[in-house]
């Protein structure tokens, strides 16, 4: 049995995949951020499904880039390199016109900064997250290394 975290991926387009990443793609992108077994839904939504879904669980009117979910508590209650049974399982809900204006405005390519995203909600699946200085500096560099494998410039730089 090897060492190595497991990745099962499943990829809903609630939208048309024209112009979206490959499903090949989508799992490079995920299993490079892989530190534990993970069972995620990837998704990709429109407008009004990611205005809908940022409203119900974060209470704010607007679709926003990338939500993620995750259905296991005690991700962000255990060490991460604590024991594990069983996979983690959670959704990364990534709103598609919203990147598409992101991307744009920032000068990147779609491709660029839906690799960003996926990174970005991976780590934030397996417990990472942003909201104080030390851990948002930590996920950040993180994802800059993660990018830098694909050859993607750095999304926090000037």
């Amino acid at each position: 049995m090897s060492g190595r975290p497991r990745l099962t991926l499943s990829v809903q387009f609630a939208v048309p995949a024209t112009g979206l990443p490959a499903r090949s793609t989508l799992r490079r992108w995920t299993s490079a951020a892989l530190e534990r077994d993970v069972r995620v839904t990837l998704r990709f939504v429109g407008e009004r499904e990611g205005r809908r879904l940022n409203q119900r669980f974060r209470g704010k009117e607007r679709a926003t880039n990338v939500l993620t979910f995750v259905y296991d508590a005690s991700v962000h209650e255990a060490p991460r390199d604590a024991p594990r049974v069983g996979p983690l399982t959670g959704d990364i809900v990534i709103c598609i016109p919203v990147v598409r204006r992101e991307a744009k405005a920032a000068g990147r390519s779609l491709r660029a900064h839906c690799a960003h995203l996926v990174v970005h909600g991976m780590l934030h699946l397996q417990g990472h997250d942003h909201q104080h200085d030390e851990s948002a500096a930590t996920m950040e560099r993180r994802e800059t290394l993660l990018l830098r494998r694909f050859r993607y410039r750095d999304p926090y730089g000037a």
